[in-house]
């Protein structure tokens, strides 16, 4: 499944999408084809989030990642859906499986993260 081009991207597989005033967060098909089975999600981020910072952590039957955040914000609200039910990610990684929302600080860094054809391009490599 090609990435949406409606978010941009991290290279360790966060998208953040812009919707209204909030971004939210998820993780890519990429990501979610490498894990293989998401087993658990635990969200660790509230309030104030800053660019790079660990919004949490992924496990599945393979691996255990962190989850990072890729712009400066404050953490409005987290999908609570898919940290009761994390299996939500595998079904619909960019729909219901969304992780969390954050009210950026400067809605302009997400200009500086990767586009879905930069994003492609690194995760093929």
């Amino acid at each position: 499944m090609p990435a949406p081009d409606d978010r941009r991207y991290l290279e360790s597989h966060e998208w953040h999408k812009p919707e209204g005033d909030v971004v939210v967060i998820g993780i890519s098909q990429f990501a979610v084809d490498e894990l293989t089975d998401i087993t658990y999600l635990e969200v660790t981020a509230e309030g104030a989030i800053g660019k790079d910072d660990p919004l949490g952590e992924i496990e599945s039957v393979k691996a255990t990642s962190e989850l990072y955040c890729g712009i400066d914000g404050e953490v409005v609200e987290v999908n609570q859906a898919v940290v009761e039910d994390p299996s939500l990610i595998n079904r619909d990684c960019y729909g219901e499986g969304w992780i969390l929302k954050v009210r950026p600080t400067d809605a302009g860094q997400l200009a500086g993260l990767l586009s879905p054809e930069e994003y492609e391009k690194q995760a093929a490599h």
